[in-house]
């Protein structure tokens, strides 16, 4: 008789099917044909059926480990072990995904491998670590704090070109009203790809065999900072899917409409003012400005008519620093001041780019490849991606040629 373990581990592979047969239709752009249909419907009842023998061995598995228990005074009643049960299987995961970092799969007991380990082989990050790394990534980065943010659970998403709502003023019963056509011609239809992002950690053995190293804080800090940079820099200037990275709002593949400086070695003023009221006013109310620190600093010396600095200083901890009232963030990865270079950007990043994070973080313990430098290796892989959703919600400064 399997145990439930077991079955997970069944489960798994049903789920792993399913997943296959909905994406060689969605990559084929097509719905299921109906010998996929016929096959996807077991599997689904295959699903149903596993999941009902799960919880029934589990029920069984747990009220004989109850059974097995000496009674103790003021422990929990059976009735009440329901309401731990999910936390402690989240600490089972837990506790198995770090003696996987530890020890490596092939060194854990079957039952523990089981809790941690994808079809692939490779090691899944529990969730509400990878929650925690996820909730650390706006501390880190820019682009996370100020655009929008979705989970997915496909290698790629549908979207069509939408332009905005347009409406008109009449009267519905005289047939008064006059309604614009919000999109004249056939929308196109694209795609945001979702990219795989990949670290790689070394630990030292005698560290790693310390009792006192504290792996969750090392992961949570060093995962998500090192994730956190190559984010940032991929939503600035990432090349799109060719390159197997996201599409960079600062890039021509983004699509965001440009404003022309009036020359090609400083920015003034007067360059600044026209980026903003080039952006919709819709958007300005919500609008920023993105620059590199040298750029900031730049800047920061403009005055207006009377002898006073346009930009103003932050005077409260976590908050921008401000321009012609606006907040401004310091994005590293856009090119300084020079011809014909893209510089600054301002608008409603919330409305005009988004972030897609796909579940499923992984990590390969790579033991034998650094086992001469004493280390271990951790590889670890990230799915992401990012596009610009809304280009008429974001500008970006142009430099003059030369």
């Amino acid at each position: 008789m399997p145990t439930s373990v077991e079955l997970r581990q069944q489960r798994a592979g049903v789920v792993q099917s399913m997943r296959a047969i909905t994406e060689t239709a969605e990559g084929e752009n097509r719905g299921l044909n109906a010998e996929e249909r016929q096959s996807y419907d077991r599997h689904e009842e295959d699903f149903r059926s596993l999941t009902e023998r799960i919880e029934r061995l589990e029920a069984e598995e747990e009220r004989s480990a109850q059974m097995a228990e000496p009674i103790r005074r003021g422990a929990a009643r059976p009735d009440d072990s329901t309401r731990t049960t999910d936390e402690q299987r989240a600490q089972e995961r837990r506790a198995a995904f770090f003696q996987a970092l530890r020890r490596g799969l092939p060194r854990m007991a079957p039952e523990q491998r089981a809790l941690v380990e994808n079809t692939a082989g490779e090691i899944l990050v529990p969730e509400d670590l990878e929650t925690e790394i996820n909730r650390s990534l706006p501390e880190l980065t820019i682009m996370r704090g100020i655009a929008s943010q979705r989970s997915t659970n496909s290698n790629r998403i549908r979207r069509r070109s939408l332009a905005e709502v347009a409406v008109g003023w009449g009267k519905l019963e005289t047939n008064e009203q006059t309604l614009t056509d919000s999109m004249p011609s056939t929308p196109d239809e694209e795609y945001t790809y979702i990219e795989d992002l990949y670290g790689l950690a070394k630990v030292g053995e005698d560290e790693l065999d310390d009792a006192d190293i504290n792996l969750d804080a090392f992961i949570r800090d060093s995962f998500a900072r090192a994730c956190a940079e190559a984010e940032d820099t991929a939503f600035t200037v990432g090349t799109g899917h060719a390159a197997h990275q996201p599409v960079g709002y600062m890039t021509s593949g983004g699509g965001v409409p440009t404003v022309a400086a009036a020359g090609a070695t400083a920015i003034t003023t007067d360059d600044m003012m026209k980026l903003i009221y080039a952006t919709p006013k819709q958007y300005r109310r919500n609008g920023r400005f993105t620059i590199p620190s040298g750029t900031e600093l730049a800047i920061a010396t403009l005055k207006d008519a009377d002898d006073r600095y346009l930009w103003q200083p932050s005077l409260q901890a976590g908050r921008p620093n401000t321009f012609l009232g606006y907040p401004v963030e310091n994005q590293e990865d856009i090119a300084a001041v020079a011809a014909s270079a893209r510089v600054a950007a301002f608008g409603d990043f919330q409305a005009g780019y988004r972030i897609y994070d796909r579940q499923g973080m992984t990590v390969k313990v790579l033991t034998e490849l650094y086992a001469e430098d004493g280390m271990i290796g951790w590889k670890i892989r990230k799915r992401v991606g990012g596009d610009v959703i809304r280009p008429q919600a974001l500008r970006i400064l142009t430099m003059a040629a030369a």
